[in-house]
């Protein structure tokens, strides 16, 4: 039987024991995830459609590995203005393995089953963990770090959460920061380095 899904705004085609790298899930390692965004299942010519979901379907998937895809570059030049921009994003992925396609308000087995609780643990601590700033902010009115090339609003705004607030902040950041930040947010960490050369020169005007 397959099952077609949809996760992180994307729709997957899966049958039982498929990896599938999907955009990240908020939990651990060896934990089971309900996917309950079901478009349709069947086998054969037997396919049942929903609109858009279908009543009473469920995937169970089990969380193997959690990491980042590749970086993606976009580069953007103004001829004759001396103006270059360039942007890395590497999106956060989880690898999960399909473990069941269930149909008719069918349950998870029991194993799917004993690791709910791990799993409301899991997205707990995950939030916790969220909650707590990479760094501690400094005192004092922020910088506006989009006039560093490379780092727009959104971006200005993630690092802001993170306790990242000054051109002095980002210039003083270590290669052991540099590599905390490319783990934990998506960022690479020669996109990092780059906006901390730049905010060296900022931070001595």
């Amino acid at each position: 039987m397959f099952a077609v899904i949809k996760t992180g705004g994307k729709q997957y085609r899966v049958a039982a024991n498929d990896l599938l790298k999907i955009e990240k899930l908020e939990a651990q390692v060896g934990d089971i995830v309900e996917i309950g965004h079901v478009l349709a299942h069947g086998e054969g010519e037997n396919v049942v459609f929903g609109a858009p979901f279908v009543d009473g379907a469920l995937v169970t998937a089990e969380v193997v590995q959690q990491g980042k895809n590749r970086t993606v570059i976009a580069f953007k030049k103004r001829r004759r203005q001396n103006s270059r921009r360039k942007i890395g994003h590497r999106q956060l992925l989880t690898t999960v393995r399909i473990s069941e396609i269930l149909t008719g308000g069918a349950k998870p087995s029991k194993k799917a089953a004993a690791k709910a609780e791990a799993k409301t643990e899991a997205k707990t601590e995950a939030k916790a963990a969220a909650a707590a700033p990479l760094f501690k902010a400094p005192k004092g009115e922020p910088d506006d770090l989009t006039v560093i090339k490379g780092i727009g609003p959104v971006a200005a705004e993630q690092l802001k959460e993170q306790g990242i607030t000054t051109f002095a902040q980002v210039a003083k950041l270590s290669d052991a920061d540099v590599a905390k930040i490319d783990e934990h947010m998506p960022f690479s960490a020669d996109q990092i380095k780059d906006w901390r050369e730049q905010a060296k020169e900022l931070a001595k005007k």
